[in-house]
Parts: structure tokens; C-alpha cells; sequence
């Protein structure tokens, strides 16, 4: 088989030895970057992704050659598979990292616990207000049952002290009109009782017979017994003139001038019955 003029001539086995030869160096590479990658990594190393071939890429298609008997095909070894990589262990002594707070839910919490807060108060100043306004009318409501109350108290303490003095003023007339009438009515019993002394003393006088010896203007005082008819029960003589004679004389024209003469009216009678006090004088 003739090949075109100025194409290379390319050998078959020592191309499966080139390809050989990149094989095991790019498995040497992959071995070398995971040993350092394992000594370099300290926590959480990133996942590495890892192509795993599992043959070599094929070769380049080989151009004719010469037909002659050559040395017998040299197999190509197999590719090495790379052995996974070991779950990295977590060190027992470091403690685990610090969580990166969420800075959106730290603010949105902050700001619902500053909501939180300020309604609190804004309710706790509310109650206030509303038991501060609630202690306020109950104090004006008290204060104004108490004014009521003293008015009340105020308005019945003057109707009582003007029923009282009324009552009084009354009083006061009524012991006035009784004691203008009581005098009214001494005065008329003094008058009817003064009427019939002067009565009487006439009566008496008219039967006196005076001793010839009588001298001056003696006076003898005699009780006199009366009955309510005027009739005279006894006389006495009580008070004596010094005369015998003219003490017998008055005391016999007492005797005959009964019955002696009564008003009618019963308190006036009563200052003639039952005993009568009788004064006699001749020249009076």
C-alpha cells in the first residue's frame, strides 16, 4: 500500500506507549491534588468534582503503512480508578463555627419586640389615664353627694329652727294672750271681790252699835266662817282693837248681818268661802 507523498509515517505501537505514558502521568497529577488538597483542607472543604475516565481518549486514526510482519501489539495498561475521596472528620476539640446571624430577621424580630413594647405602654398609659379619670368623677361624684347631703342637712336644720322658733313665737303669744287674760281676769276678780268687801263692810256697819266711850278710829280684825249660801257659821276675833266693847259690838253686827252678801262668780266666791278675813274700822 503506497501512502501519499509527504505524509508521516507513524508507528502503531509506539503510539499506544505515548498514550500509556499520558495516562499514568494524569493519574499522578489527580493522586498528587488529592493529597494536598486533603493536607491544605482544614473544616468543610468544598466538594471537588472529579471526572473519572474510564478509558483513554481514543487515539488518532493511524496512517497506512508499509504491510510488513512487526512486532506483536503491546497491550495498554489499564487505567487506575481513582479511590473516593474520605468524608473529612470534624475535629472534637474546635467548636462549631458560629452561625452567621440573619440580619433582616434580627431586625424584624427587634422592631416587633419595640412594637411589642411601645403598644404595652401605650396601654399601660391608657389604663392609667382611664383609672386616674375614674378616681376623678367618683371623687367629684363624692364630693358632690356631700355637698347635697350638707345642703339637706343645711335646709332641714333651718326648717327645724323655723318651726322651732314659730313654735316658740307661738308659745310666747299663747303665755302672753294667757297671762294678758289671766290678768284680765285677776283683774275683774279683784274688781268683784273688792265690790262685795265694800258690800259687806256696808252691811256690817249698818248693824254696828258703837260704844258712847269709843275714841279715835280703832281697828279690829275678825275670821269669819261662811257658808257658800253667805251664812255665817262663826266669827273670831283674830286681831283686837284694845276696846272689849267695841270688839263684841262688831263681832254681834257680823252675826246679824248674816247672810252676808256673795258674787256669783265661783273664783271670786272663793275669796269669801269658806273663811273670810274682816277688817272694821268705825270712821272708814
Amino acid at each position: 500500500m503506497k501512502l501519499p507523498a509527504g505524509a508521516p509515517l507513524v508507528s502503531r505501537p509506539r503510539s499506544r506507549l505515548i498514550a500509556g505514558a499520558l495516562a499514568l502521568g494524569v493519574h499522578a497529577v489527580f493522586v498528587l491534588l488529592l493529597v494536598f488538597g486533603m493536607s491544605w483542607q482544614t473544616q468543610h472543604p468544598a466538594p471537588v468534582m472529579v471526572d473519572l475516565w474510564e478509558a483513554l481518549p481514543p487515539a488518532p486514526p493511524a496512517a497506512a503503512r508499509p504491510s510488513k510482519p512487526g512486532p506483536a501489539p503491546v497491550k495498554a495498561p489499564e487505567p487506575v480508578k481513582a479511590a473516593p475521596a474520605p468524608a473529612p472528620q470534624a475535629v472534637a476539640d474546635e467548636p462549631p463555627p458560629p452561625k452567621t446571624p440573619d440580619i433582616a430577621l434580627e431586625k424584624k424580630k427587634a422592631e416587633a419586640e419595640r412594637l411589642q413594647k411601645l403598644k404595652a405602654t401605650q396601654m399601660a398609659e391608657e389604663k392609667a389615664r382611664a383609672d386616674a379619670a375614674k378616681k376623678t368623677q367618683e371623687k367629684q361624684l363624692a364630693e358632690q353627694k356631700k355637698r347635697e347631703l350638707l345642703r339637706q342637712m343645711e335646709e332641714e336644720d333651718l326648717t327645724r329652727r323655723m318651726a322651732d322658733e314659730a313654735a316658740a313665737s307661738e308659745a310666747r303669744q299663747v303665755k302672753l294672750a294667757e297671762t294678758a287674760a289671766a290678768s284680765k281676769r285677776q283683774a275683774e276678780v279683784a274688781s268683784v271681790v273688792g265690790q262685795y268687801r265694800d258690800q259687806i263692810s256696808a252691811k256690817v256697819r249698818g248693824n254696828t252699835r258703837l260704844p258712847d266711850n269709843l275714841t279715835g278710829n280703832p281697828q279690829v280684825r275678825c275670821l269669819v266662817r261662811l257658808l257658800p249660801t253667805g251664812e255665817v257659821q262663826s266669827v273670831r276675833v283674830t286681831q283686837s282693837s284694845g276696846n272689849a266693847a267695841y270688839d263684841d259690838a262688831v263681832v254681834r253686827a257680823i252675826e246679824k248681818s248674816s247672810p252676808l252678801p256673795l258674787p256669783n262668780d265661783r273664783d271670786a266666791r272663793a275669796a269669801f268661802v269658806p273663811e273670810l278675813t274682816f277688817v272694821h274700822r268705825p270712821k272708814e
